[in-house]
């Protein structure tokens, strides 16, 4: 079920809008949907991606070894 949306969007910033809509044979309201598809998608993969490093973190302890170095030989060069 689709719903209506109002957005409030700088005169100058529709105009270009329109001009990439029409240049992808599309229109503002599809780019509009698909950049909002697009960072919902994006925040889902980065759950799902945290989710799964807490996972590992919990199933597989691990042990830092000890710290044999210094911030400077770090910068050395």
């Amino acid at each position: 079920m689709s719903k209506n949306l109002t957005l409030t969007i700088d005169e100058e910033l529709i105009r270009a809008a329109r001009k990439v809509a029409l240049d992808r044979n599309t229109s503002v309201n599809n780019l509009v949907r698909q950049f909002l598809e697009s960072v919902v998608s994006e925040a889902g993969e980065q759950r799902a991606a945290l989710t799964n490093i807490e996972e590992l973190f919990r199933e597989k302890p691990f042990v830092l070894g000890k710290k044999n170095w210094t911030r400077a030989d770090l910068h050395e060069r």
